[in-house]
């Protein structure tokens, strides 16, 4: 006979996690795909399995629920680097747990969002991901509306009202600028992303002028111009800045796109990297290490977040009853590379 779990029901997932001391998650995981599992963890949930009595329902979800076995995941642009690695683990870890992935983009409009979450409910996925904090209210009102669980990923700020999954974007500026000041560059231009509809951009520009700021150095406007997330078209915008005139001795980018575009910028200027500018970066995209010199980042978490947002909305949709709430601030590592040195390099 089958014992009681908590709240007198039927032994849950939850209850084999717990007793196993695991994640929901990795219980799931046990099931669908047992061999990524280690031994000794399998082992411990076979055992809470079989002490608790539980029995896997592979119907239950389906015929409550009406459940599609996908989980939608909205995000700004498809045409880079950006979002790929994230991608990749969100899919692979749903594909343990037995789910799809169906993707959509709205090109940083978040009026398009708001019309593709929209049209992604009347699809029933079971899930929804965003990516940043910061939406229109029609956007969430639908999520409300519909009862979809949903996550906000890429970024993060403590005590959201959805399960946020991100890093801090305002540390990761402060940490590129604060390299920079470290060197000894005072005169820094800013190449960052336009900051509507797009919390992230905002908060990487704000971190690093605090930081810089904090230094008791100016910032002139002069020294700020707004870049696409565009190879080609940071080139051409940052090449323009340097031809002007007086020339900065270091580049913060606000993603590493953006600062591929300043290397390739200083290459067809003759401008030597870093013995006359140096450049950093945000991001540690794939191929950010093979440019020579190799581009120096603050390296995003972007797997392990791509993997946290799936299990966490797994674990949402299987297991209601247990009143989640995910918070996850990964943490970022500065990558010192090639791109940046000491100003006096130049001299």
């Amino acid at each position: 006979m089958a014992r009681l779990g908590k709240r007198g029901r039927l032994p849950g997932i939850v209850d084999v996690a717990e007793r196993a001391k695991v994640s929901p998650a990795t219980v799931s995981r046990y099931f669908n795909d047992p061999d990524i599992v280690r031994y000794r963890t399998r082992e411990r949930i076979r055992k809470a399995v079989e002490d608790l009595g539980y029995v896997r329902n592979r119907a239950m979800r389906s015929m409550v629920g009406g459940a599609t076995g996908s989980i939608g995941l909205v995000i700004p642009t498809i045409d880079n680097a950006i979002f790929s690695e994230m991608l990749q683990a969100f899919s692979s870890a749903l594909a343990t747990h037995g789910r799809t992935m169906l993707i959509a983009a709205h090109g940083y409009d978040l009026a398009r969002e708001a019309v593709l979450v929209h049209s992604l409910s009347e699809q029933r996925v079971d899930a929804l991901a965003l990516i940043g904090l910061e939406h229109r209210p029609e956007t969430l009102a639908q999520i409300e509306r519909q009862g979809i669980p949903a996550a906000m990923l890429w970024n993060y700020r403590p005590d959201q009202d959805w399960p946020c999954i991100g890093f801090d974007n305002e540390l990761a500026g402060r940490l590129a600028a604060e390299h920079l000041l470290a060197l000894g560059h005072r005169d820094i231009l800013f190449a960052t992303a336009e900051e509507r509809s797009n919390d992230r951009a905002a908060d990487r520009r704000r971190g690093a002028l605090d930081a810089v700021r904090g230094a008791g150095l100016p910032v002139p406007e002069g020294r700020r111009i707004v870049c696409p997330y565009d190879i080609r078209m940071s080139k051409e915008l940052i090449a323009g800045t340097l031809r002007a005139g007086d020339r900065p001795s270091a580049i913060f980018a606000g993603n590493d796109v953006i600062a591929q575009g300043a290397l390739f910028a200083a290459t067809s200027l003759g401008i030597r990297v870093p013995d006359d500018l140096s450049v950093i970066g945000i991001g540690d995209f794939r191929g950010s290490d093979a440019f020579e010199p190799g581009l120096t980042t603050v390296r995003i978490p972007a797997r392990r977040i791509g993997q946290l947002a799936a299990d966490a909305l797994v674990e949402t949709i299987d297991w209601p009853e247990a009143d989640f709430h995910h918070e996850h601030c990964c943490p970022l590592e500065l990558i010192v590379r090639g791109t940046c040195g000491s100003p006096s390099a130049a001299g």
